[in-house]
């Protein structure tokens, strides 16, 4: 097999990857790296066994040029997963992504909505009709920012959401989440959340008609399935209508929201394990970083404290 094409092999790992389910914008993360970097290949490779870790190192540098670390990250990623998938059908005898490096992990720094009651304002402000707008749904938009307020869903995971992704008998509802990386989990839902969704159900109804259980769960006012464009703009819209704008952090937009939610556990005595099944972290280390950030802004607000201010002036 070594002498087949890579153009390929790359379909038939991404076919062997679609097996797991993963989300549709999981599998084209992987399609997009992988030919971004092979673009990058000098001279240009005719098969597998072309990919030298010299041959490697030259095109991940290339790529990385305008690129941030994460991006690059990502695509050193897909490609080590491309190559253990090589190994496993003994195409190649080993992986040479141990020979190209990867940029060190940023950091995550939580950027949840700042005020304490930003969210709350913004689910009442959203409610209400607008009649600024050409076609207001407020039941749609509450449903959207609920599911990332209450639930902690990324984006992709929104998108992927089917009607029929909440299921349950009451007091037990929950929403089943086609994760990040092809991980799926459960995220138990509360009423408030279970109801706004319902009542976007319902009013979707009275606009399209018959809504099956497999349909997409949000669409836009067309009744088409939302995209990753209309619902970042739906979002930023809803900031907009609630004059909270200045109290989203910059560049975090619907992320903003996921991380209030898991600001929020971590502030009510949810542990790292915790946060990290229900958001679907792959690593302990970044639920950790929620529980951190939280007791650094316990301690700021213990010593802006009027009186410990003054003991310290008396000594």
């Amino acid at each position: 097999m070594q002498h087949v094409s890579i153009a390929e092999l790359i379909d038939e790992f991404l076919a062997a990857r679609a097996t797991r389910k993963p989300s549709v914008h999981t599998l084209d993360a992987y399609r997009r790296d992988l030919r971004l970097v092979l673009a990058q290949l000098e001279p240009a490779p005719l098969t597998v066994s072309d990919l030298s870790p010299r041959v490697l190192r030259s095109a991940f540098a290339r790529f990385a040029g305008p690129r941030s670390p994460a991006s690059v990250s990502r695509a050193w990623s897909s490609w080590n997963a491309f190559f253990t998938f090589l190994v496993t059908e003994q195409v190649i005898p080993g992986n040479p992504m141990s020979a190209v490096d990867k940029p060190k992990p940023t950091v995550l720094i939580p950027k949840p909505l700042r005020g304490e009651d930003t969210p709350e304002e913004l689910l009442r402000a959203v409610s209400r009709v607008d009649e600024t707008q050409r076609d207001p749904w407020p039941e749609r938009d509450v449903a959207v920012l609920a599911l990332a307020l209450c639930a902690g869903l990324r984006l992709s995971e929104m998108l992927a959401l089917r009607v029929g992704s909440i299921s349950g008998r009451p007091g037990e509802r929950r929403v089943e989440v086609a994760g990040k990386g092809g991980r799926p989990r459960m995220v138990p839902i509360e009423s408030g959340l279970d109801a706004a969704v319902v009542r976007y159900v319902e009013s979707r109804r009275s606009r399209f008609g018959r809504v099956r259980a497999t349909a997409p769960l949000l669409v836009d006012r067309q009744g088409e399935a939302l995209r990753r464009g209309g619902l970042q703009y739906l979002v930023s819209s809803c900031f907009r209508r609630a004059g909270v704008g200045d109290r989203v952090p910059r560049g975090a937009q619907l992320h903003a929201l996921r991380h209030t939610f898991a600001t929020r556990l971590a502030e009510d005595g949810a542990n790292a394990s915790e946060i990290m099944r229900l958001l679907g972290h792959a690593s302990l280390a970044t639920s950790q970083s929620y529980i951190e950030v939280t007791a650094e802004q316990q301690r700021a607000a213990v010593q802006a404290n009027r009186t410990n201010r003054v003991l310290s002036e008396l000594g």
